[in-house]
């Protein structure tokens, strides 16, 4: 059968006939991705080590192994770092969606090549090929899916996407050692200011040895130029809608594709949630008068009622919170205990040791969190009761709730019922 050509359909030469595809088009929007993509993969490693997932109570991402050395004790210093980092991520991976489509839309004869398998050198790259596709569009649809739906997947987003981005990015770089020789040449070659020169419409590429150029072209209808423009334009579309949701202040108005779109109103409460306290479970009683905050550790128990929680000493801190999702607050002006004072309360005034925290929430996902001893030692780490000089609303976590500098907003663990210092869950 392979003896007698391609079957009919995308396998054969003249089936894809767009005059624009070529080596010089594909070169240009893998480059752009050769840039992009190192980045959301570093900055998607740091949200993992920042989701803290070698602790347990936070850890559901089975057998790491090997490829848990990225994991290190995340910073609380500065406090603004999860916020950049995450903002970046989610940020830049929405942006390189139209050149990720385009550079797909580009090399798409290559994935219906024929024949399928013509020798071990091909056999690898078919392969690589195979992965990389899948792996990215996984990737990036997993993400947009979790920014905008939150928690819809059979188990856990973190592992899911974690080991997703280990698939994508050793495909990614097989994929680089066979073609990045091609993207050199083919960029160094000029054709680059000779195309951005061009003006109107433009000559079909030349043939050539990549099997992308279609020797039964359609006449042109868009320069290359022009493909680049419309493709650029989309990923500024897509900045000028998203990037607000992290920057925050004035241009928090102009995310059109902010996640969830909770916006409490007007008011010291008035900045974005992520999950009302209706939403979790929370009940009237669960923050009522006969609320109690339990603090244990070194075999000493502490309970407290609201009123004599406000009469510890109490501190400010100027904190954001920042999701996973991508958004972020501006900073907000929180009071409270330090959680290092609750420590010493339970006898680890010298030694601070990290922290379990347990929500009264009932439903969705982290009702607990724990956190690291250098994040409870921090001064600014607190339990809050107010924010913005008034209570804690009920939406952001009255009677109490965790803030730590520079810690995913869904380890700032609200509706907090007990705290036990040194132990784990």
């Amino acid at each position: 059968m392979l003896r007698e050509g391609p079957p009919t359909g995308p396998s054969r030469p003249g089936f894809w006939r767009s005059p624009l595809r070529g080596p010089w088009l594909t070169s240009v929007f893998g480059a752009v991705l050769l840039v992009g993509i190192p980045v959301l993969f570093v900055t998607g490693l740091l949200s993992y080590a920042a989701y803290n997932p070698d602790l347990a109570g936070n850890d559901q991402t089975p057998d790491k192994g090997w490829l848990g050395f990225c994991l290190f004790a995340w910073p609380t210093d500065p406090y603004w770092l999860y916020r950049l980092n995450q903002g970046v991520h989610v940020t830049l991976g929405i942006v390189l969606i139209p050149v990720l489509l385009a550079k797909l839309w580009s090399v798409i004869p290559r994935l219906f090549a024929w024949p399928p398998v013509s020798s071990v050198s091909q056999a690898l790259e078919r392969l690589s090929l195979l992965l990389l596709v899948g792996g990215v569009l996984f990737e990036f649809a997993t993400g947009v899916l979790n920014i905008q739906l939150d928690y819809i997947f059979p188990g856990s987003f973190y592992v899911l996407h974690f080991y997703g981005a280990w698939v994508f990015i050793g495909a990614f770089v097989v994929h680089i050692a066979f073609r990045v020789p091609l993207v050199i040449r083919t960029l160094r070659s000029g054709a680059l200011r000779n195309e951005l020169r061009m003006p109107g419409r433009t000559n079909a590429a030349p043939g050539d040895e990549t099997g992308l150029v279609s020797p039964n072209q359609t006449p042109p209808t868009i320069s290359r130029r022009g493909a680049l423009g419309m493709v650029g334009a989309g990923s500024l579309v897509l900045l000028a809608v998203t990037a607000g949701q992290s920057i925050g202040g004035s241009l928090r108005s102009t995310a059109l594709l902010a996640p969830h779109g909770q916006e409490p109103g007007p008011g010291p409460n008035g900045f974005q949630i992520n999950k009302t306290a209706a939403g979790v479970g929370i009940r009237a009683r669960d923050i009522g008068p006969g609320w109690r905050l339990v603090v244990r550790g070194g075999g000493r128990e502490r309970i407290f009622t609201r009123e004599q929680v406000l009469a510890l000493p109490q501190h400010g801190a100027a904190l954001p919170i920042a999701c996973v999702e991508g958004w972020s607050t501006d900073d907000q002006e929180w009071s409270g205990v330090r959680l290092a004072d609750l420590a010493a309360l339970v006898g680890f005034a010298d030694r601070v040791p990290g922290v379990f925290v347990e929500s009264a929430q009932r439903g969705g996902a982290f009702r607990s969190a724990m956190l690291r001893d250098n994040q409870v030692r921090d001064v600014r780490s607190l339990l809050a009761l107010r924010v913005n000089g008034a209570d804690l609303s009920p939406d952001h976590g009255y009677p109490a709730r965790v803030i730590v500098p520079a810690n995913p907003g869904v380890h700032n663990t609200k509706w907090v019922t007990r705290l036990t210092f040194g132990e784990s869950a």
